[in-house]
């Protein structure tokens, strides 16, 4: 069982040496963009999406935990989050996000203390049994 926001959940179907770039991205309320980019380094997985004209343009970034399937052969990913609440995500910018150890704490607290399975991510504040299931923003 994965034990971080920022791991795919064991269900999620991941393969380690899947190339996940190009897959589109659905929200539980529908479509949001494709994968631009993605992680696979062990406690730092991550997929970052582009969500085109949907949100002019804007590229945000989504933990591995927050992955709840994907579909090689339809190349299409499933995420337990709706399109508002990944719409208000921080920004991703490549030049001053990827490896900063800030932006990944402002994100993993923007999409909550739970994985898509709903088990809370252990150290992380908040991950109080009892607050189990996706933030309110």
């Amino acid at each position: 069982m994965t034990e971080n926001i920022w791991d795919y959940p064991a269900s999620a179907g991941h393969t380690p040496d899947a190339d996940l770039t190009g897959y589109k991205v659905e929200a539980t309320d529908g479509h949001i963009g494709k994968v631009d980019k993605h992680s696979n380094d062990v406690g730092s997985q991550y997929i970052v999406v582009d969500t085109g004209v949907w949100i002019f343009g804007k590229e945000v970034l989504l933990p591995a935990g927050t992955i709840v399937g994907i579909d090689a052969e339809a190349r299409t990913i499933q995420v337990a989050r709706t399109k508002d609440e990944i719409k208000s995500a921080p920004e991703f910018d490549k030049n001053t996000h990827l490896g900063n150890p800030e932006y990944h704490d402002q994100v993993g607290t923007h999409y909550g203390t739970t994985r898509a399975d709903d088990a809370p991510v252990p150290g992380t504040p908040g991950a109080d049994p009892s607050t189990l299931g996706r933030p309110m923003i």
